[in-house]
Order: structure tokens, then sequence, then C-alpha cells
């Protein structure tokens, strides 16, 4: 039987379709579009300067491993990468992760603290999802970039920084500055170097070679050695699929095929049902709805769907209780109490 596992490792290996295939310190960046070829030319152009780079593109496209990429080719990689995702903290907490503070600078300030800009000295600081840095902060922010200097919180000495600045974020900055969210001057410092990262949408002919890497190692983790692969069916609900949540949803729904299938291969039985196209379904309402003949249990469903929904949106915004609320359209409030309800917690 033609199973994708077979199939894809004989055009990774062969030579008539280039496929990139590389390691970074932030996960592996599979790809073989024009597009992602031409990203990482780029990478390997600007990865030995210390320019400051802006990585766009929607949520779960793979900006970490991009930055992962270029730190890795840097004269900095000896040195640490160092991660601050500035939507994650609350803003009065946000200055000392980022500067840190001098003993007695606020309440619970019992001790001298470094912040992530110390730790990245050398090396490279990742700010992921700059798009929510509080406007107070971007001045802190546009000073580093400017002059390469900061102040820890509660303290009067000014401390330089030897340190790559990489941002990433899913929104588009350039609307965020006509708004008013975000200081001109600020996204100029950052957008000297711009790597747009592709939808998987964008770059279907890649959903083939990222489901056998998925494959393998969704296989490894789940220390099952029993399956043979995808059938081609399974592969064709994948390629038709468009992905909102980009590789990162793909990677979900890979590794959920893997643990649940019974064998020896990957049916079309086995993806999602809401992933698999057909006359049976309605779209209208934006719903992919199956009804198996012996009938369901629709509360039981729909709880599980709503559970489904709610974990993907956590996921896709790395946890950040604000962002998911409003993918899913409710308050935060209502989130949180939903969160606590069905138990859910982050992996």
């Amino acid at each position: 039987m033609n199973v994708l596992a077979n199939k894809v490792d004989e055009t990774v290996a062969g030579s008539t379709t280039r496929v990139t295939l590389r390691p970074t310190s932030r996960g592996k960046i599979v790809g073989r579009c024009e597009k992602m070829q031409q990203l990482m030319a780029t990478v390997d152009r600007i990865a030995r300067s210390s320019c400051t780079v802006l990585i766009t593109g929607e949520s779960g496209t793979g900006k970490e491993s991009m930055v992962g990429a270029i730190h890795d080719a840097s004269k900095r990689s000896e040195a640490q990468l160092v991660t601050v995702n500035c939507g994650a903290l609350p803003e009065s907490l946000m200055e000392s992760e980022l500067f840190g503070h001098a003993r007695g600078a606020f309440t619970g300030a019992h001790a001298t603290r470094t912040g992530r800009v110390a730790q990245a000295e050398g090396g490279t600081l990742f700010l992921d999802e700059i798009g929510e840095l509080p406007l107070n902060l971007q001045a802190k922010l546009l000073r580093l970039l400017q002059q390469r200097e900061y102040t820890p919180v509660g303290d009067n000495r000014t401390l330089t920084a030897d340190v790559r600045i990489v941002a990433a974020t899913n929104r588009n900055l350039a609307e965020e500055v006509e708004k008013g969210n975000f200081r001109e001057d600020l996204y100029y410092r950052l957008n000297v170097i711009e790597l747009q990262l592709p939808a998987l949408r964008e770059r279907i002919e890649d959903v083939e070679v990222l489901v056998s890497h998925f494959y393998k190692k969704s296989m490894d983790m789940a220390g099952r050695d029993d399956l043979e692969g995808f059938e081609p069916e399974a592969l064709e609900a994948l390629m038709e699929h468009d992905w909102p949540g980009n590789i990162r949803e793909l990677e979900n729904v890979v590794q959920r095929a893997v643990l649940l299938s019974p064998g020896p291969t990957i049916t079309r039985e086995d993806i999602p049902a809401q992933l698999r196209r057909g006359p049976s379904q309605s779209e209208d309402d934006g719903v992919v709805a199956v009804l198996p003949d012996e009938g369901v249990n629709l509360r039981q469903v729909i709880e599980a769907y709503e559970s489904q929904l709610v974990k993907q949106a956590l996921e896709r915004t790395k946890w950040n209780k604000n962002q998911a609320a409003k993918l899913l359209g409710m308050n935060r409030t209502t989130l949180v109490e939903m969160v606590k309800r069905k138990k859910l917690q982050s992996a």
C-alpha cells in the first residue's frame, strides 16, 4: 500500500525536489515551497550581522523556529537566546521582567533582580508579540534600540546592553501605528529587516513534508512502532483544509491521529470530522457536522467541541487569556471560568 510515510521519505531523500530540513534550538524548519527557500536564504545572509529583525505572520506559522535559525547561525550563538512574551505579563510587571529591578523598587521586591535584557547579554533577545507591548514601555525599548542603554526599575544607574533584538508579531504594526497603538519611531527601528512568514494555506505544497515530519516526531513521543503511515485519502483531507491555526494546528492533528489510530495505517476516518470535506457536512454556519447512524449524545459532543476550540485558542495565543477570549468572541472572565470548569491546563 502506498502510504505517506514511504512516499515522503523518498521525496526528502531524493534530489528532484529541494526540501528545507533545518534543526534549530527552537524547533525544526520544514518546507519545500519557494517562499520558504527564499526566507532561509535571507536568514543565512543576515544572521552574522547584528541588525534588528522583525518577523511577521499569523499565529502558528513558526516564528519562534525562525528566531532560533537566526540566533544559531549568528556569531552570538554561544550566548543565550532569551524570550520575552510581551502579551503574557501584566503591564505592571513587564518593565521589571525586561530590565530588572533594584531591591525595594516596589512592594515584594525583596532582592535585586536581573532582567531579560541582562540575561541575553552577548546573545539574542526575542520579543514575542511585540504588538502587545504597552506604549510607556515602547519608549524605553526605543532607548534600548537607539542607545543600547536601559535603567532597571527603582535604580538610578544607566546600564549598557550588547544584545541583538528580534521581534515577532501577528499584528499589522503599520495599522497599529495609524491607530496610535504603536510608536512610529519604534516601528521603523524594529523593521530594519522584515521576514514575513506565509500562512500554511499559502504553502499548501508543504503540507506533505510537514505531515511526514510530525508523523515521525509523534510516533517517537507516543512510543508507537506499529503504524505504516498516512493513506492517500487521509493526506488528501489534510491538503484540502485551509489551516487557520497554521503549522501548530497541523502538528496537533497529526499527533492526535498517531495517538488514536487503531492502525495499521492512518485513514481518513482518523482525521477529525471538522477537517474532512464531503457531501454529508454542512458549512453554511461554519460548523462541520456529521451525524452517525447510531446517533450521538448532543450535550457531550457540544461540550467536547467547545473544549477543543477553547484549548486551540489558548494554545494559539500561548495561553494569553485576553487574546484567546478575543478569538472566541467572549469576555475574559467568561473564558477564565470556563477554563477552571473544564480543568484545562497548558502542556
